[in-house]
């Protein structure tokens, strides 16, 4: 009979922070495993303190609680299976990112971190310290070798893992969401297991942290890049992997091999599942939000009610005399087609009041941005009223586009504790609406099925409806062009050159700098959302707010 080895895989959700809470998960599945027979539970990277926990990591007394958790979970799981879960460890003033090995009720090794990303999302150069390179370790008579995360992007720790008689690769790992990165991970991990020749498991959290999602996405390599298992992406499990020893080494047994969903579906389960988790770890049971008639509002409205249900979700017309009766009917039309509460405030007297206590300032003065500013400041304080009132977390609706370009009024529309489309160029948007309308996902949809957006609404030309007649094209280029031009200069990081070079006009790219570099102090102060991009604002892209460079090409 072939000799055998059973690995459970434990792509889980872990909460930076609740170490107790961790820890009960990680037990639990590690009696999931033991019950099944497994020799080995694993998990994924820092599962014990939440990943990333940027600086609270090397708060001492932090560090310090999470490894006594690790010694006791190690003396609690004593009769079983082996365990593998990442943690901080400190020792001799150093602190590192590190995959603690248990056996037999206590740490018998520990593999640390050697390659420290330190980029985009990522400053562990300024958390951790860099660990050697080291081998294998042994569970029973099979020798694993284990690359923390980024140690996997890179050749010199496989090899060396291969070359001191690793058996297979146990790759576990924080690695948060961005658009079409399964094809980056899988590429790079079937180059180390082509350059060893040996299977590689991939295994990766999931959950919402912050700004970041984790995709889960787990797999399993043979030898030559053969796909043996795929774990589903976004959804907590817990998998048990079989190995046979041949001739040739470790091979994994084919298992399950869940369906990748499309970019599109991914995009919005991020926005959704970074929502749910920010409310569920930020002890928000509901959200609340100014519903426009416009279509940002009504994809953040849809994005909630999937997230939390339409109970949980209220959404508040605050209308002005510049509100259209077509808006009024839009957003009643959203509101009804999800299910949720839906509330009118409107504004024109506190508007009113508020001009009337300014007019003798004011006196002689023209009307114009700062009348229009006041009513979405307006807008802002009667909304957070209702948040501390009803203990409903306010949600923020600017897209990328606004963001980018500072169409948004701080300390008005830009009010809020999150806003899942932050990272949603404008043009998204529209085409997000019309995929969520012809889609519907019940294990992870909370919300109702079919066209929860009016295409009245996705089609009708995008408006403030602070002043008569405005159109969004009446201070910014079409969103076609916008979008093209805050593609290049954001996420590409191009110069004004290579934008023109693309055919853009100079003038339109030199106006779509001005504005992108003059906003970033709205950004500085505005809320957090749902990264869906390597280029999101807050951690991948970092510019100083006092700034006066301006591309002279």
């Amino acid at each position: 009979m072939a000799e055998r080895f059973r690995l459970t895989l434990a792509q889980l959700n872990p909460t930076v922070g609740d170490i107790a809470g961790n820890i009960d998960k990680a037990r639990a599945a590690w009696e999931q495993g033991r019950d099944a027979g497994a020799d080995m539970v694993a998990f994924p990277e820092m599962f014990v303190t939440g990943y990333n926990a940027q600086d609270l990591v090397m708060k001492p007394v932090f560090h310090d609680t999470a490894m006594a958790a690790i010694e006791a979970l190690a003396q609690g799981c004593a009769e079983g299976p082996a365990l593998a879960i990442g943690g901080p460890y400190a020792e001799g003033g150093q602190l590192f990112n590190a995959y603690y090995i248990c056996k037999g009720g206590r740490i018998v090794t520990r593999v640390l971190k050697h390659h420290l990303p330190n980029e985009t999302v990522f400053d562990e150069v300024r958390v951790f310290d860099s660990g050697p390179i080291g081998g294998p370790y042994a569970v029973g008579n099979t020798r694993i070798g284990s690359p923390i995360c980024e140690d996997a992007w890179h050749e010199d720790v496989a090899e060396t893992l291969e070359e001191t008689g690793a058996e297979f690769l146990l790759v576990p790992n924080g690695s948060p969401y961005f658009r079409e990165k399964f094809e980056i991970r899988a590429n790079m991990m079937v180059a180390r297991v082509v350059e060893t020749g040996l299977p590689l498991v991939y295994l990766n959290m999931v959950g919402g942290q912050d700004d970041q999602v984790f995709d889960g996405a787990s797999f399993v390599l043979n030898p030559h890049g053969e796909m043996a298992v795929m774990l589903p992406a976004f959804d907590e499990c817990v998998a048990h992997v079989d190995f046979e020893r041949g001739e040739d080494g470790w091979r994994a047994l084919p298992g399950d091999k869940a369906h990748q969903p499309d970019a599109w579906e991914q995009d919005y389960r991020c926005m959704v599942e970074s929502l749910r988790d920010y409310c569920r770890k930020t002890g928000f049971g509901k959200v609340l939000l100014g519903l426009s008639g416009g279509i940002d509002s009504a994809i953040v409205a849809t994005i909630a009610v999937d997230a939390l249900g339409p109970e949980n979700v209220r959404c508040v017309m605050l209308p002005s005399e510049y509100t259209s009766e077509t808006s009024l009917e839009d957003a009643r039309a959203v509101a009804d087609a999800l299910g949720c509460h839906y509330d009118t405030v409107p504004i024109a007297k506190g508007r009113a009041a508020i001009t009337e206590t300014l007019a003798p300032l004011f006196e002689g003065l023209d009307e114009g941005l700062t009348e229009e500013n006041i009513q979405s400041r307006l807008r802002g304080l009667l909304l957070m009223a209702m948040s501390n009132k009803f203990g409903e977390m306010l949600l923020t609706t600017g897209n990328k586009s606004e963001v980018a370009v500072g169409y948004a009024t701080i300390y008005g529309d830009m009010a809020g504790g999150y806003n899942p489309i932050k990272d949603l160029y404008k043009t998204r948007v529209f085409e997000t609406c019309r995929w969520r309308n012809a889609n519907h996902r019940p294990d992870w949809m909370m919300g109702p099925e079919g066209e929860v957006i009016p295409p009245r609404v996705i089609d009708k030309p995008p408006s403030a409806e602070l002043r008569e007649d405005q159109k969004d094209e009446d201070s910014l280029p079409p969103y076609e062009v916008l979008d093209a031009i805050l593609t290049m200069l954001v996420d590409g990081e191009a110069s004004v050159a290579e934008c023109v070079a693309a055919g853009f006009d100079r003038d339109t790219v030199k106006r779509v700098e001005h504005l992108l570099y003059i906003s970033e102090y709205k950004r500085f102060q505005s809320a957090p959302g749902t990264r869906l991009t390597p280029r999101s604002f807050w951690l991948d892209r970092r510019y100083p707010i006092v700034n006066r460079w301006r591309d002279p090409s």
